[in-house]
């Protein structure tokens, strides 16, 4: 099966030109798309929770899938690397349109799969000394670390509080809070949290009663 993953982070972006870019680099090898799957969701999400995850676990040996690049997969290399790692063990190619990728089983991709698990390697340890810079440099400046006291009962304390008019306007047209979570990157609970204090209840609640 030959398929093509096309992926967007927002609804103002559109999948059509990735689309054509993959048709047009399957038909050039004389193949052409099965299948199309595609989505709507950020590149931090982990891949088991988006439709990619889906695909990679309904694949077999000897499929193929086509991405316009590799960043559609996912927003870090370390991301990436767990992506690829499980196409080449369950025999799956992972062909990119932007970079020409032919990434399987040959001694290519391996050697190839070598060089982004040291770039991954390196990425994980320099976010990891990063972060314990500024941890260190915010302490020794007097920066009290953690939520303030007394902050959860404010607007600023809450991590959706900048998201207001997003939820209000996917409310409005009728999304799911189980979409809004995903795509605010937050549990049930926390959006909950949220509805009570500072959307207006005309918005939200009815739905609640119906369920």
């Amino acid at each position: 099966m030959i398929y093509g993953y096309l992926r967007v982070s927002t609804d103002q972006q559109t999948v059509e030109n990735q689309r054509f870019e993959i048709s047009e680099h399957a038909s050039r090898q004389e193949m052409s798309i099965e299948q199309w799957v595609e989505e709507t969701i950020s590149g931090t999400v982990k891949y088991s929770n988006r439709k990619l995850g889906k695909l990679l676990r309904r694949t077999q040996k000897g499929d193929i899938i086509f991405c316009s690049e590799l960043s559609r997969l996912g927003r870090s290399m370390l991301q990436i690397m767990s992506i690829l790692n499980l196409c080449m063990d369950k025999g799956i190619l992972i062909i990119t349109c932007k970079e020409g990728y032919r990434l399987g089983e040959d001694i290519q991709s391996k050697v190839l799969a070598f060089a982004f698990g040291l770039v991954a390697e390196l990425e994980r340890n320099l976010i990891s000394q990063r972060t314990k810079e500024a941890l260190a440099r915010k302490k020794a400046e007097g920066v009290k670390l953690g939520r303030e006291k007394g902050k959860e009962n404010t607007p600023e304390g809450y991590k959706l509080y900048q998201k207001k008019k997003y939820i209000e306007k996917s409310l409005k047209k009728g999304l799911s809070f189980r979409t809004i979570c995903k795509r605010c990157h937050c549990s049930r609970n926390t959006l909950m949290r949220f509805l009570n204090k500072f959307v207006e209840p005309g918005l939200w609640k009815p739905r609640c009663k119906a369920k």
